[in-house]
């Protein structure tokens, strides 16, 4: 069985609805198991066991949330050069006040060192979650496990 980790922070449960709806994208495919965890609670075991990962962030100042930076943080050192890590899949999406693209430039930047591959464009909901933005989570949880358990990524 494959394994989707989706990973966020949130404090005004914007991210966590986007978060919701990736995991049900992901739950939803035959053959796989979603995981959802916050970035405070997820550790390098989670990263290395994951098929897949989706990450989901708020944007503050132009900036990805303290959290997941932390997450990153603590996992890099002991994930950099794993094999287990090198091209592993994954999605982002962003809950922003703005328009994201600090927020999501800044993910791509570290998740290149750690040398894992992007395979879906993100989602970047500006202001108020609504229906539409769930449902391009939906999607986007969807695509990272089907492609995981068919094997694509």
């Amino acid at each position: 069985m494959k394994e989707i980790l989706v990973v966020y922070h949130s404090q005004t449960n914007h991210t966590y609805k986007m978060a919701q709806a990736v995991f049900g994208g992901a739950n939803s495919i035959e053959g796989v198991q979603a995981i959802l965890k916050r970035a405070n609670e997820t550790g390098l075991d989670d990263l290395l066991r994951c098929s897949g990962l989706a990450i989901g962030s708020p944007e503050y100042f132009g900036y990805m949330s303290g959290m997941i930076k932390d997450m990153f943080d603590r996992t890099y050192e002991d994930a950099y050069d794993r094999k287990e890590m090198f091209r592993k899949p994954y999605v982002l999406f962003i809950s922003a006040g703005n328009d994201g693209t600090g927020a999501l430039n800044s993910i791509r930047r570290i998740l290149k060192g750690y040398k894992f591959k992007e395979v879906y464009e993100p989602v970047i909901a500006k202001g108020e979650i609504d229906n539409k933005v769930l449902n391009q989570c939906e999607e986007l949880g969807k695509v990272i496990a089907a492609g995981c358990e068919a094997g694509i990524y």
